[in-house]
């Protein structure tokens, strides 16, 4: 995949001009208050011996999310440490649940605890129950309700990942002061959403190549990717609604969170990604409100950015900011 986006240093200065919704903030306030309101209990329950592990703790999580309805997770942790542990708090791709828990044992070969966030809808074991008129493209979750911002599919499972940071308070063993949130392509999306509203809570913030940045100029230039479904909906279903569904997408456009957000940020982008394009990830990046900001760049990534390289690289960086678990 050749570069097709703009040139580095247009991107180290690009600053899209994206007016933000009037009632943004009443309406991430109104949500996670309803949210919140719902007193359901968080079951755990010890699964390690189901999966085969010697070194590794896992339990099986479920949390209360949007509307008070339990949302999967997975914790895992190592075995025989004392002391509450960071916890690496990581939300999934487009299209992608949980998995298993043997698909996650990067962070807690490291020493962290990590909570895996299911996807409602995506997953296998968080359904999406849906509200609104049920207006969506045939395929994907990327016009699901986007009759209004109420109604879309994201105000849900947006939700959901702020009430996992809000979860950590309650598991055993875990530092609440210490907890990053991560993620890759729409888990870097999230990932940057809860840094921008779960406040301090949030330690410090990894969104790698992340999804539902710049939405309208994503869906102009993208023929890769989800973004297209936002495109084929307007051409094909809904010609004269552009306006209005631009509007409910600027209630969860990450630039808008990014403003929000002050944890110490850790992005990564590719410079070939033709999923996410660059300028996307550059538009949230350069308008993310902290100062401790840095930027991975992969010259050569197209959207699996840094792949296996970039571990290392989040290891390092946290580290710095003293927020490894002590060896």
């Amino acid at each position: 995949m050749p570069l097709t986006d703009l040139d580095v240093d247009e991107l180290v200065g690009y600053r899209p001009e994206l007016p933000e919704p009037a009632d943004f903030d009443a309406f991430w306030r109104r949500t996670l208050a309803e949210a919140r309101s719902h007193d359901a209990a968080i079951k755990v329950e010890r699964v390690t011996a189901q999966h085969l592990l010697s070194t590794v703790e896992v339990d099986d999580v479920r949390f209360p999310g949007w509307n008070g309805e339990p949302v999967a997770a997975w914790l895992l942790r190592p075995r025989n440490t004392t002391g509450r542990l960071p916890v690496v708090v990581t939300y999934m791709g487009y299209s992608g649940g949980r998995g298993l828990p043997t698909d996650h044992l990067f962070w807690s070969a490291a020493g962290y605890a990590q909570l895996v966030v299911d996807s409602r809808g995506q997953g296998h074991d968080t359904p999406d129950r849906g509200v609104g008129d049920g207006t969506q493209w045939v395929e994907g979750f990327m016009t699901r309700g986007i009759d209004s911002p109420d109604n879309y599919y994201y105000r849900r499972l947006v939700t959901d990942c702020v009430r996992a940071v809000d979860a950590v308070a309650e598991l055993p063993g875990l530092d609440g002061r210490r907890i990053v949130v991560t993620g890759a392509s729409q888990g870097g999306g999230l990932a940057l959403a809860v840094a921008g509203l779960a406040g301090d809570r949030v330690a410090a913030a990894m969104p790698d190549v992340p999804f539902l940045c710049h939405f309208r100029h994503a869906a102009a230039i993208c023929d890769d990717g989800p973004y297209q479904e936002i495109a084929k909906y307007l051409r094909w279903h809904s010609r004269h609604r552009v306006e209005p569904a631009f509007a409910t997408l600027a209630h969860f456009d990450g630039v808008h969170f990014a403003r929000r957000a002050t944890a110490p940020t850790l992005f990564s982008v590719g410079l070939m990604d033709p999923v996410c394009p660059p300028s996307t990830v550059y538009a949230a990046f350069n308008q993310y409100a902290g100062e401790d900001r840095s930027m991975t760049v992969w010259p050569f990534g197209d959207h699996g950015g840094g792949c296996g390289s970039n571990p290392p690289v989040q290891l390092a960086w946290l580290r710095e900011r003293g927020l490894a678990p002590e060896l």
